[in-house]
């Protein structure tokens, strides 16, 4: 909670900042509605951004503790006051929320709301977001509504920067999105093209070994150590393209910043809660990262993809030297022990031997009913 108003040009221009400073786009939504409450004084500030089948592809708040996030439910649709500062784009100050005729109410554990602003977020005629902010924290007119004409009007000149740098961030994710693709496309095509070089060589030796080995077979033992070399070769070049196929992002960002971005990236896609966390990590060898990155990936695709969770937390927290990696989900569960008797490792076995290879060891606790926890932990470098 804000401890009072920031007004003057002091404190808008310091919001203003702080969004230019971010390049993802969840980063820049968590700065817009965090600058938005501090600034208006209210107790609570959300940011909504549209899909294209009447939700959100984004909703972020402030000013609501995770655990009441979670109790509240899935993300809201487009209707009532929110529909409307999406479809009509006009401003919306109101008394009392409730007593709006197009107030459709909310579940059971959301958090009471009174007087009301919100207001469109435009690029150029697109909307392409809704800001809103509840319960003003002052002494409000008998009947009227604690936000002013002024916040109103300041709060529109925040929409506007937070507009732009919102479409700089997309703007800036699209390239990196398209740097990745064209870069594996490159390695793509280059891999084709050696290993079929290869094999085609291997295939033409092996036949020359095949119609000398009863007539001539010294010659045949010749062939026979050339298929030996060319297959050396291919593994060798197939190994440095899997070392090449290393996320870039990895190499650039390291591993927190990758794993935060991933993470964003499907707390956007999926109906899931998807959250992540850091403390006191320090950068580890190239291959623990990758490691750790790549069980990551994994426990995240069975939680979202298998589980039925509602939320997903992934933690990476410092231990000793080294590292512990932690992927939570409230989903299904399951016996891990009759998952590998039946043959179904959901990428137990893949994880296992990631984390093996590294020198680390991975653990998993599950039961049906009762959710699933990955945690994988490296000695460090």
């Amino acid at each position: 909670m804000s401890q009072g108003p920031r007004s003057g040009l002091a404190a808008v221009s310091a919001a203003l900042l702080a969004m230019s400073r971010h390049l993802e786009v969840r980063d820049v939504l968590k700065t817009i509605v965090a600058s938005a409450r501090e600034l208006l004084d209210a107790q609570y500030a959300a940011l909504g951004v549209p899909d294209d089948h009447g939700g959100f592809a984004q909703f972020v708040v402030d000013g609501v503790t995770d655990a009441q996030w979670k109790a509240i439910g899935p993300l809201p649709r487009q209707h009532g006051i929110l529909a409307a500062m999406l479809h009509e784009a006009k401003v919306e100050r109101l008394a009392d929320v409730r007593k709006d005729p197009r107030f459709e109410g909310w579940p059971s554990a959301h958090p009471e709301m009174s007087d009301f602003l919100g207001l469109p977020i435009r690029d150029g005629d697109e909307v392409i977001g809704a800001l809103f902010l509840a319960n003003k924290d002052c002494r409000k007119p008998e009947g009227g509504c604690g936000f002013t004409a002024e916040d109103e009007e300041l709060l529109s000149t925040l929409a506007q920067h937070a507009a732009i740098a919102l479409t700089n961030a997309r703007l800036y994710e699209r390239s990196r999105e398209l740097t990745i693709a064209e870069e594996r496309s490159r390695l793509a095509h280059e891999l084709h093209d050696a290993v079929s070089q290869k094999l085609f060589s291997l295939r033409l030796t092996a036949q020359a070994a095949a119609a000398l080995i009863d007539r001539d077979p010294s010659r045949a033992k010749g062939e026979l150590q050339q298929v030996a070399a060319l297959a050396a070769e291919a593994t060798e070049e197939l190994r440095a393209a899997v070392v090449e196929l290393r996320p870039a992002a990895l190499d650039e960002d390291g591993l927190v910043a990758t794993l935060r971005t991933q993470v964003q990236v499907l707390d956007r896609a999926h109906g899931a809660r998807v959250t992540f966390a850091a403390s006191g990590f320090r950068a580890l060898p190239a291959a623990q990262e990758e490691a750790l990155l790549r069980v990551a990936q994994e426990a995240l695709h069975n939680a979202l993809r298998h589980s039925g969770a509602e939320h997903v937390d992934v933690t990476v927290n410092r231990r000793g030297g080294g590292a512990v990696l932690r992927v939570t989900d409230d989903g299904s569960g399951f016996d891990p022990h009759l998952t590998r008797s039946a043959g179904r490792h959901l990428g137990l076995v893949s994880m296992r031997d990631r984390a093996g290879g590294v020198g680390g060891t991975l653990t998993v606790e599950s039961a049906p009913g009762k959710g699933t926890t990955i945690e994988m932990e490296v000695p460090g470098g």
